[in-house]
């Protein structure tokens, strides 16, 4: 099992700023664009990346962190071994992810996802 990677959410009512200021302004591009939520990717061995959203996507909040993980079911497992509860899914979304929610030991709401769904 492995952490593939990790991007910040940054709740938003408006994307357009964020294009605005993170695509025009600081020449990032769009990696995904679904109207709800924008990811922004940059060049280099990092690619970092920053997603601004107005919902977390099919009605659930903005989460502070999505991690993208190789195998989901897994993770899932141990988080609830580990006596942490989902606060959503895990649930195969029509946008081709498979994710759960659940909050890290701080409090903040983490979107566990994998791409391509079984």
């Amino acid at each position: 099992m492995s952490v593939l990677r990790i991007v910040p959410n940054l709740a938003t009512p408006d994307v357009e700023r964020a294009r605005a200021f993170y695509g025009d302004l600081l020449g990032m591009a769009i990696a995904m664009d679904h109207g709800w939520i924008v990811t922004f990717v940059g060049q280099g061995r990092a690619a970092p990346q920053i997603s601004f959203a107005t919902e977390g996507g099919s009605g659930t909040p903005v989460p502070d962190l999505s991690i993208e993980v190789d195998d989901l079911d897994a993770i899932h497992e141990r988080m609830a071994a580990a006596g942490y509860g989902t606060a959503y899914g895990p649930v195969n979304e029509p946008w081709g992810v498979r994710r759960f929610f659940v909050r890290d030991p701080f409090g903040r709401l983490l979107n566990i996802l994998s791409h391509g769904t079984p």
